[in-house]
């Protein structure tokens, strides 16, 4: 998970939104990303670390808990 120092927050505030942006930071990280290549690319390639897959599978179960009505009780997954 990133770290914000004093007042610094992410400009998005939507739902999932940090782990979106660990998920991208993560993938620009990547040594397929340094390569040349895309992120879509490298997640289409399955040519990421698994940190990475930790995160994309994450933000996954976040957008999917956001359309199940179930997880109004339960709350989001994610942070």
């Amino acid at each position: 998970m990133m770290r914000y120092e004093g007042n610094e927050r992410l400009a998005d505030e939507t739902a999932c939104a940090g782990v979106r942006a660990d998920l991208k930071m993560c993938l620009l990280e990547s040594d397929c990303c340094k390569m040349g290549k895309t992120p879509r690319q490298c997640l289409q390639d399955n040519n990421v670390p698994s940190e990475c897959q930790v995160l994309r599978n994450t933000f996954y179960e976040c957008k999917r808990s956001l359309l199940d009505n179930r997880q109004r009780f339960r709350g989001r997954k994610g942070y």
